[in-house]
């Protein structure tokens, strides 16, 4: 029996933007890009390919030094076009110049009979050699699991609350024996349970409502009522010791495909949101992708910032760019590099805040969507303890206590405040509202580094 979780806190960022409900296919891109920055906790990346090789749809291309049974591979057939290095070597990305077709490296198929009969060896090692064994992240610190640890439970959100966010019901429409195979193949790795975690305030699609062998839940609630972290804490709280995976729908359909069509199927749909997008839809592209057949002749304006992801955890990555690995949105803002005279005092209904100082008058019309930018209208002050972080964290944490202690390096401390269940997702609307303007979500990550490697 699924429960069911009310939450009190959180907020709604209404950012204009949203996607109208169609989907249209995307040429393929010109180039496809696989980096091991979307990836935390790698050693160091090992390259497996030469500028010039050719290679398959699952074709391996790098691999970690410390888990080299783990493949990063490539979502497309093509030539390997260049391996982009950064300070001291460090491997950025590797680029792939993409067939107009994609040849797909062939792996074993399977029947849905032999889903729950297969050794689960022969499983996981047809999950690490293709590559989608990258889709399972490891809580806590948000890595990529390890294939020697059995998990407690697996949890699966089935809904994103953050800005101008993507529809599931359109991401995966039709995908439902897929995910009913992946369910099926992750129910082998864990004698815990595996929950679906949807939302209330919407009709649940039957791809995650019909599932079998899986506890369907549901959130009621704002942002960040999507993130899996806040998921698991309200279900079943990770305790020091314990171990919680979690994938993206996507993530488990592509398992599903794995077996049972015997590919690496990397397309997927990608909304491309923001205001600064003159037709805010969904594409059908792969994984990887450059954006910038995605973009051309959508932009409102040339002066704007285009994020693969989020506004508020997604990264940076130019007109150019390549989407992110577990990204499914892109988002384009207005540049903000200007400043505002008096701009934190002068009452608008066009500002949108959390607190009501800043922007006064916008709490007078709740459903409006506003046209933000990437101004953050302050600098790095000192750490104000206003409270105001508490009421974006539906967790029974202390946000800025863990914070602190991060930022003072007390190990103890910041075990003992909870940093086992957040990463920075969890966290990301503390950094939206913080009138010091902290990097929460950087200071995050470097005490979930210090915890891991300590």
């Amino acid at each position: 029996m699924g429960k069911f979780v009310r939450l009190s806190k959180g907020f709604d960022i209404k950012l204009k933007g949203k996607p109208s409900a169609q989907v249209f296919d995307l040429e393929m891109p010109d180039t496809v890009s696989v980096k091991p920055t979307d990836f935390q906790g790698l050693y160091m990346p090992k390259v497996l390919v030469n500028q010039g090789d050719t290679v398959q749809a699952g074709t391996p291309l790098f691999h970690d030094k410390q888990f080299t049974d783990i493949s990063f591979t490539s979502p497309v057939s093509g030539e390997v076009v260049e391996v982009v290095r950064g300070e001291k070597r460090k491997l950025l990305e590797i680029r792939i110049l993409a067939d107009r077709k994609t040849e797909h490296k062939a792996f074993r198929k399977v029947s849905v009979s032999d889903l729950s009969t297969l050794p689960v060896s022969e499983l996981r090692s047809q999950m690490l050699e293709s590559g989608v064994w990258t889709q399972l992240i490891q809580r806590p610190f948000g890595i990529i699991a390890d294939p020697n640890v059995k998990p407690k439970a697996i949890h699966i959100s089935a809904f994103d609350s953050s800005p101008c966010a993507p529809d599931y019901s359109i991401l995966f429409k039709g995908q439902d024996h897929f995910f009913q195979a992946g369910v099926d193949v992750l129910k082998r790795f864990t004698e815990g349970t595996i929950h679906i975690n949807t939302i209330s305030t919407l009709e649940i699609s039957t791809l995650f409502s019909q599932v079998k062998g899986a506890q369907v839940n549901k959130f009621h609630g704002k942002h960040p009522a999507g993130c899996v972290g806040v998921q698991i804490h309200h279900l079943d709280a990770i305790n020091k010791g314990e171990i919680v995976w979690t994938i993206n729908p996507a993530g488990v359909i592509q398992i599903g495909k794995l077996f049972l069509n015997g590919v690496y199927d990397a397309t997927k749909i990608v909304a491309l949101t923001g205001p600064e997008v003159k037709n805010p839809q969904y594409y059908r592209t792969v994984q990887g992708a450059s954006v910038k057949k995605l973009l051309a002749g959508n932009l409102n304006s040339d002066h704007c910032r285009v994020i693969s992801g989020n506004v508020l955890t997604g990264t940076q990555i130019g007109k150019e760019g390549h989407l992110g690995y577990f990204d499914h949105q892109v988002t384009v803002l207005t540049e903000g590099d200007y400043y505002e005279f008096l701009g934190w005092i002068l009452p608008t209904v066009n500002k949108l805040s959390f607190s009501r100082a800043f922007g006064l008058l916008s709490f007078l019309n709740p459903s409006k969507e506003y046209k933000l930018d990437t101004n953050t209208h302050g600098e790095e002050r000192s750490f104000v303890q206003s409270g105001v972080f508490e009421k974006v964290t539906p967790m029974d944490i202390y946000p800025v206590h863990l914070l602190k202690a991060i930022m003072a390096n007390d190990v103890d401390e910041m075990e003992a405040l909870g940093i086992y269940e957040v990463i920075e997702e969890d966290l990301a609307l503390c950094e939206f509202v913080d009138v010091s303007k902290h990097n929460v979500q950087e200071i995050l990550r470097d005490g979930l580094e210090m915890m891991r490697t300590s």
